[in-house]
């Protein structure tokens, strides 16, 4: 946007400059401020040797000194937990921020303070150190001695491409529709914060009567409203929400967002969980359908741009100006919200405070008193997620209409009174809680739907407890927490749909698989077997293969590992496995092995398998998505190149390959076929694979066979270390039939010495000229030590 680069030009003018140290990004919420600040920081990223640290931290309302700090002192790769006041944390962070010549980006800023307060030094023309801060009062930028640059409304072109950007240019085909579009873009008043809001909700409209009537319908909510004011962008977003269906529960799911605190990142999961809980999502006839229904509404407030993605799409959040206007429609009426969010509470507001909600997530939070639920008879739904009490009070065995009590990450917490009385309570989520014991009464929870017992200390689930609640649909015991699980009392649960936890007897394993009901359930489980979570330096689960026991449909199968087990020589035989254990590995996606001393083959291909279907040999891992292999001494080829030729591995996004002494070759054939296939040429496609990692492979020689070429058009990131002997790099990062303009490479790292990589043959010679820039060493291995100097981070997969 024009605007916006004026802007930009400015402030990297000041950035670049002598004369400023303190820049002040001002205007009202939604003109495109931390927009206009996202562009400058990625821009800083990559203006090499000019600041030593570029650092982003967003600051919010209300100002919360401990955090900042530690947001900074993360950056800077300090630590103040040993520091327990706010002047020593300034001090030691002052101290280690005086060494480094930074560039400070504060998102958000609303209230006052001094640099000194926080321990950030001014920056000075001799120390080059720079600061930006963006905030909505101007008063702010002022005291903090500002360089204040305004951010302006966008032009009227800009306003009009952007909106046509977000609602589509198609709606420009609508017969007199480009007038009213222009009138609407008009009524945004040049905010991009409106302009995409509006144009979201617009999206797909195509009768010219609903645009006219939504022209009205915006024109009635800006009516009177003072230019530039909070008011004006806050009636633009109510326009929005007020196009929300009034006769579902959209509205209720969006506003129960405002909840979390400012710039959280919400996962979807735990929140569709709490609007079932809630009931703002209705009741259907099983829980994936209600979560199907949750993920329509997500949908739906994304795509209107209520909400935005985060994190992939695995999480969304509000943007801080739409949370405060959801918290003003929540100010006023029935239901009202009072939220106290990031403010460190110690105790439970005063009752002249209350209303009829209250924010999760303060740690300091330790003691609740006996009487405080006493009044409240006809509470539903209590999270404490996140805070430091130790002991639930007494009073919450009276919560009679108690549907959800959500205690996680209750790090203290060390004993809860009876939940028998909790008759009507449907869903008792217990992740990361510091029980030692499961709770007393839980059999009697005849209603309870969903159950997490994740907790570290909880090691034993009393016998019979867990099949008495026949109306369970959730039950999760993280596998990282080995807690032993009866197979039998699992299996009796039939209406459980979701199952996550660990049977540490293979027998219980066994009892589960052929006890299952017959209608399917559960349809999504995620199950270890054996000591998980338990494992000392030499210390093995044993497990033979006769030990798998027969599972009704093992094709659905999606995630295996293969951890810790003596006794396992090979994955998948292709003489011995049946038809249905080689559909069971072409449904897979996910592999792990790790610590398999006894491990020779992954796939064992011998002389009989041509009698085997060639459709089911070739099509062996054909959706395996991601492979792990770590540890496993005695392999020394990975896989055979018939399987390569196949479909196998087509869908492979990302490989590690790590700590296998004995491996010499990844790609091979079968010993007794290798002499009269080394001269024959192989081409290997893997067009997903955007992730390779080969390390601490002292014997591998090659990857493939000596005239074989691997071809791979979407990889990202290749990491090969401490791998001495290999000479050659068999990939070809084009298409089997073109090369690509620009290599999708981001980054290479090694840790042989340059001289290796100046020694390696690479399949096209150009290659290694194109790649240099993307090129990053690291320390070499020495006296069995390693030390890197980059840091490998990994795209979310």
């Amino acid at each position: 946007m024009v605007g916006e680069v004026n802007v930009r030009e400015k402030i990297w003018e000041y950035l670049m400059g002598h004369e400023v140290g303190i820049i002040g990004v001002c205007g009202i919420g939604g003109v495109g401020k931390t927009s206009v600040m996202k562009h400058i920081h990625n821009e800083l990223l990559n203006e090499v040797g000019r600041f030593e640290k570029v650092v982003w931290v967003t600051v919010s309302h209300p100002l919360n000194v401990f955090r900042l700090q530690d947001h900074i002192a993360r950056a800077m790769k300090k630590s103040l937990s040993d520091c327990w006041d706010e002047l020593s944390r300034a001090s030691r962070l002052m101290e280690a921020m005086k060494k480094v010549k930074y560039a400070l980006i504060l998102d958000d800023v609303w209230d006052k303070f001094t640099l000194h307060s926080i321990g950030i030094p001014e920056p000075t023309m001799e120390n080059g150190c720079k600061i930006v801060i963006t905030s909505r009062s101007i008063d702010v930028c002022n005291y903090l001695k500002c360089q204040v640059v305004k951010v302006p409304p966008l032009p009227e072109k800009d306003s009009l491409n952007l909106f046509l950007d977000k609602v589509g240019q198609d709606v420009l085909r609508i017969p007199k529709l480009e007038e009213i579009l222009k009138l609407m873009v008009a009524e945004c008043a040049g905010l991009p914060l409106a302009i995409v809001v509006i144009a979201g909700s617009m999206r797909g409209v195509q009768d010219i009567s609903e645009w006219r009537n939504a022209l009205r319908e915006l024109r009635q909510c800006v009516v009177d409203t003072e230019k530039d004011s909070e008011d004006e962008i806050f009636n633009h977003l109510k326009f929005n929400y007020g196009r929300l269906p009034k006769n579902s529960s959209i509205q209720e799911c969006f506003l129960y967002c405002s909840l979390y605190p400012e710039d959280w990142n919400i996962r979807r999961k735990d929140l569709i969980e709490n609007w079932i809980c809630e009931g703002t999502v209705q009741k259907l006839g099983n829980r994936r359908e209600m979560h199907d229904k949750g993920n329509a509404i997500l949908n739906r407030l994304l795509n209107c741009c209520l909400l935005e993605e985060a994190y992939g799409k695995a999480c969304v959040k509000m943007h801080d100006v739409v949370r405060d206007m959801a918290l003003r429609i929540k100010s006023t009426g029935p239901g009202r919200f009072m939220v106290k969010a990031r403010m460190r509470l110690r105790k439970i507001p005063d009752e002249d405070e209350w209303n009829e909600d209250l924010d999760k997530g303060n740690e300091g939070l330790r003691q609740i008193s006996e009487c405080f639920f006493a009044n409240m008879p006809l509470l539903k739904f209590l999270d404490l997620s996140n805070t430091g009490i130790e002991v639930l009070p007494n009073s919450i065995c009276n919560l009679e209409y108690l549907t959800a009590l959500i205690l996680c990450r209750c790090k203290s917490l060390k004993r809860m009174p009876s939940l028998s009385k909790l008759k009507a309570l449907k869903k008792l989520d217990l992740d990361g809680a510091g029980l030692r014991e499961a709770p007393e009464g839980i059999e009697m929870l005849e209603n309870l739907e969903y159950l997490d017992l994740s907790c570290p200390n909880l090691r034993v689930l009393p016998e019979g407890k867990i099949s008495k609640l026949f109306r369970l649909q959730y039950q999760r015991k993280h596998p990282i927490f080995s807690t032993e699980i009866r197979g039998e009392e699992v299996a009796r649960l039939e209406m459980l749909e979701w199952f996550e936890g660990t049977f540490y007897w293979v027998k219980d394993f066994s009892s589960f698989v052929s006890k299952l009901n017959p209608f399917g359930r559960p349809s999504h489980y995620f199950i270890e077997v054996g000591e998980t979570g338990r494992y000392e330096e030499g210390h093995f689960y044993k497990f033979n293969n006769n030990d798998l026991p027969k599972q009704k449909d093992p094709t659905q199968l999606r995630t295996c590992a293969l951890k810790y087990c003596e006794g396992i020589v090979c994955v998948v035989s292709l003489s011995s496995s049946s038809s249905t254990s080689l559909t069971v590995m072409n449904n897979l996606e996910v592999l792990t092995l790790k610590v398999l001393p006894d491990l020779r083959n992954v796939v064992k291909v011998e002389k009989t398998r041509a009698l085997l279907a060639p459709t089911i040999s070739l099509h062996i891992f054909s959706n395996l998505k991601q492979l792990r292999v770590y540890n496993c001494s005695k392999l020394k080829k990975l896989f055979p190149c018939e399987l390569l030729q196949g479909q196998g591995l087509r869908n492979l996004e990302l490989f590690e390959l790590n700590y296998c002494w004995g491996m010499e070759e990844i790609i091979g054939w079968e010993e007794e076929e290798e002499g009269n296939q080394t001269t024959t040429p192989i081409l290997i496609t893997l067009p997903k694979l955007r992730i390779l990692e080969l390390e601490f492979l002292p014997e591998l020689k090659r990857i493939c066979p000596e005239k074989g070429v691997i071809v791979c058009e979407s990889l990202n990131s290749i990491n090969i270390s401490f791998c001495p002997k290999v000479k050659r790099i068999p990939l070809c990062l084009g298409r089997e039939n073109a090369r690509p303009s620009l290599p999708t490479i981001k980054s290479i790292y090694i840790s042989n010495p340059k001289e290796w990589w100046e020694s390696l043959e690479w399949e096209n010679p150009d290659d290694k000229i194109v790649l240099l820039p993307f090129l990053k060493y690291g320390e070499i291995w020495n006296n069995n030590t390693m030390e890197t100097s980059v840091e490998i981070k990994y795209p979310y997969l």
